[in-house]
């Protein structure tokens, strides 16, 4: 860690640190920037201070008076400490701006904390809040998140950014600029600023960076405000070919002959955010010709497929996946795709589809693959109507991929359990590969995902058992013996390819 440095000064590198966040965020962003230092840990009454100036006294103390804290500073180069402040406080400049607006007008606020409807939305007009919340999106949208949070605490307003499935804290906010940064995101999602009582939806649609960016914005609430989550949605980076979807030769080979069929019903499972959709829309992709009349049903419609004829679910207008689904039948449809099979009369309707003709694709949250043909029986579906119209079933789940520029390897030693999980005997080498944490993956270790999948195709003897409604045990046993994966073995595969790491697969699959 520590290298030669100035004096009795260790450089070191700022990479190898997993960095206190709430240290840093305790620290004003314009001390940060101008004293160009970073809090990395505490340690009793004991701070680690990165500088790039481990000579500026005057920041040490300043660092001192802020925290209480006795200062051993340590040296960091110019590149990593740019690093760190563009991630952490990409957007803190333009919040500080709202902070500053905000911090005078507080006195105007109700009892309740929040200022009227009208008094915000003239506020929000401003060009702080704009550009604010501008930023706030384009640097989330920079750093590759699929989620944005928004969560009023106690005292402050915390940013949270999903990337790679996981949650990073990205901001924290004194909690009066709460309001006026939920408001100026409802007004662009055409949500009621007013209403804070009753959750609600709203979409937005920006460019940022010359692309075209689709938001969906969700507000909860909760005991102390409302909660928003904002989903990214940028389809220049949906990966719509099979090859970048992670499935092995075997699995792939199996999805493909699924989807080639006539009619039938091929299912897509796993939980919220686990890649189903992206699955989907891959197979559409691959089946969307001249010769086909593709129709789909989703709430919502997440990306816009050319040639592909989409509709949208309006609960509110009445139009439900069910009703949706009949209508469509009478359009001459050859392939349907369901987003999400979620009641009994959508199940019964899809499955009858199936027999009659019609190719339908669909996703159901389960564990497994096995667990959708149980999920179809408890939802009332007759037994014969499921064993005649499932064609196959894939489940998935999404893992996170080494980072190319930290992966580094390490030598498995005999005797190990890693072996024994694994499947690897004592005397065959084995190197794994982990992130050791840089610039490029926000010093996690991991850039990017892919999905490891289970692939069932229905045979005879798994008709069988449904018709005699076996539990799911008896299922799985019977569909291992006739070749299935699972998901855990896939993801073993891939950890000893070197791309993804065993406590990753373990994490999501186990």
């Amino acid at each position: 860690m520590g290298r030669k440095g100035w004096g009795d000064i260790p450089r070191v590198n700022l990479y190898e640190y997993n960095i206190d966040l709430d240290l840093l965020h305790s620290v004003p962003y314009s001390t940060v920037r101008q004293h160009r230092v970073i809090p990395i840990e505490r340690k009793g009454d004991e701070i680690t201070l990165g500088m790039v100036d481990p000579l500026n006294v005057i920041a040490r103390d300043e660092i001192y008076l802020l925290t209480g804290a006795r200062v051993r500073p340590v040296i960091i180069g110019e590149e990593e400490f740019n690093q760190i402040l563009s991630w952490h406080f990409g957007v803190r400049e333009e919040m500080d701006r709202v902070v500053e607006v905000f911090r005078e007008e507080r006195e105007a606020y109700m009892e309740d904390g929040i200022l009227s409807p009208e008094d915000l939305r003239d506020i929000v007009a401003g060009a702080p809040v704009v550009q604010a919340v501008n930023s706030l999106f384009a640097q989330a949208a920079g750093e590759g998140a699929s989620d944005i949070h928004l969560e009023i605490q106690e005292k402050n307003l915390r940013i949270r950014y999903r990337v790679d499935g996981v949650l990073l804290e990205a901001l924290c906010l004194p909690g009066y600029v709460y309001a006026p940064i939920l408001t100026r995101i409802k007004i662009m999602a055409g949500m009621d600023i007013a209403e804070r009582r009753l959750p609600q939806d709203g979409r937005i649609r920006i460019q940022l960076g010359g692309k075209e960016l689709d938001m969906r914005v969700s507000t909860l609430p909760t005991v102390m405000g409302e909660k928003m989550v904002i989903r990214l949605l940028d389809s220049a980076s949906l990966p719509l070919h099979f090859d970048q979807l992670g499935f092995s030769q075997f699995n792939l080979q199996k999805f493909k002959n699924m989807i080639q069929r006539s009619h039938g019903m091929v299912l897509v499972t796993g939980p919220t955010g686990s890649g189903k959709t992206t699955t989907l829309y891959s197979a559409l992709r691959e089946l969307n010709v001249a010769s086909h009349n593709i129709v789909t049903i989703e709430d919502p419609i997440e990306y816009r497929l050319r040639g592909v004829n989409q509709v949208q679910i309006n609960t509110k207008a009445g139009l439900t996946f069910a009703r949706g689904l009949r209508s469509i039948l009478r359009q001459d449809p050859d392939i349907i795709m369901v987003g999400e099979i979620r009641d009994g009369e959508t199940a019964d309707i899809a499955v009858r589809s199936a027999l009659t003709g019609h190719l339908i694709l669909s996703t159901l949250h389960t564990n497994d693959a096995t667990g959708a043909l149980t999920r179809l029986l408890d939802m009332g579906v007759e037994p014969y109507l499921i064993a005649s119209s499932v064609v196959g079933i894939i489940a998935q789940r999404l893992v996170r991929l080494i980072c190319s520029h930290c992966r580094s390897p390490r030598e498995i030693a005999p005797g190990d359990r890693v072996r024994v999980t694994l499947g690897v005997e004592d005397q065959a080498p084995l190197t794994l590969y982990r992130g050791q944490g840089c610039k490029h993956c926000n010093y996690t270790g991991y850039r990017g995902r892919m999905a490891i999948h289970e692939a069932l195709i229905m045979d005879q003897e798994l008709e069988q058992l449904i018709l005699r409604k076996a539990p799911r045990e008896a299922l799985r046993t019977t569909a291992r013996k006739a070749g299935l994966v699972s998901l855990l073995e896939d993801g073993f595969s891939k950890v000893l390819a070197g791309k993804t790491t065993l406590e990753e697969v373990l994490r999501v699959a186990s």
